[in-house]
């Protein structure tokens, strides 16, 4: 198991790599996080954990950068679904599908053509009851 990379989160909103020892930028913590390390991040004054946080302000500065039009009907069905967040929606349709997405990248590759077409069904299925 890879070691837990800590950032620590200071008052002004900085960010700071114990690991590397200097300040890093949310795009950086991607970066490590693309690259396979574990993250922790912890708010330096109260020491809570807030590492989901800040990865769900990764993802939304992701989408905001991102030139591709974004998938407003994705995320109604998001919304309604009955916990309301990403997580558990994506957690019921691990569920449904009896897929977990900790799979190593090679092997998700290998099988993207059948997650992708029971994707779709699934969406559909639960445009339905939505």
């Amino acid at each position: 198991m890879k070691d837990v990379r800590t950032i620590k989160r200071y008052q002004n909103r900085k960010l700071y790599d114990t690991f590397q020892s200097c300040y890093v930028t949310l795009e950086e913590i991607a970066q490590i996080i693309r690259e396979g390390h574990e993250i922790q991040v912890i708010d330096n004054k109260s020491k809570n954990d807030i590492t989901y946080m800040t990865q769900i302000q990764l993802l939304f500065d992701q989408e905001r950068k991102s030139l591709k039009p974004g998938n407003t009907e994705l995320l109604k069905r998001v919304i309604r679904s009955e916990e309301g967040t990403l997580t558990g929606y994506i957690g019921a349709l691990e569920g449904k599908l009896n897929l977990t997405f900790d799979m190593p990248a090679v092997a998700a590759e290998d099988f993207k053509p059948a997650f992708v077409a029971g994707l779709n069904s699934s969406m559909e299925n639960s445009a339905t009851l939505n």
